[in-house]
């Protein structure tokens, strides 16, 4: 595997750190749910990302007390936010605000917990100008944690 700049997405194998993802991505604390992409395939079309789960995250304050689970929607959205950083690395979206238009055949297969590495699998099924679809998956120890099929949308970015 080779460390090479997001600017760079037709390196496969590349792994990108949080530096670069801060880049590409405009999501911050608490809305940053994606902590690395691990890879890309060498067509640029799919890629695989990290978040590691901790008991730091605010969400587990109040989802749920004395039992700590992640919320599904934010599963959804560290899947999101890996296809985004995907897309806004592409000189051609880079700056666009990403929006989700439709979520599809989500399904949700085990509780994601505190210590949990989720590993963060997407794949762009098509893209017409600045609206796609992807497909992701969402595991924890190689066990299927969700799944979805995303419509996304890329807006400009408002001065």
């Amino acid at each position: 595997m080779v460390i090479c700049s997001m600017r760079d997405v037709a390196g496969a194998g590349c792994l990108f750190n949080i530096e670069e993802i801060f880049e590409v991505l405009p999501h911050r604390f608490p809305m940053l749910l994606v902590d690395r992409i691990l890879s890309v395939s060498e067509d640029g079309k799919s890629c695989k990302g990290l978040k590691n789960v901790t008991i730091n995250e605010p969400f587990f304050q109040g989802h749920y007390p004395g039992k700590p689970i992640m919320p599904g929607v934010l599963i959804m959205e560290s899947m999101a936010q890996v296809g985004a950083a995907l897309f806004l690395s592409k000189p051609e979206y880079a700056g666009k605000i990403p929006l989700i238009g439709g979520i599809d055949n989500a399904k949700f297969k085990r509780m994601v917990v505190p210590g949990d590495q989720l590993i963060l699998d997407v794949e762009i099924i098509w893209v017409r100008g600045v609206i796609g679809k992807m497909k992701g998956l969402a595991s924890v120890d190689g066990d299927l944690a969700a799944s979805m099929e995303m419509t996304f949308k890329l807006a400009p970015k408002e001065s």
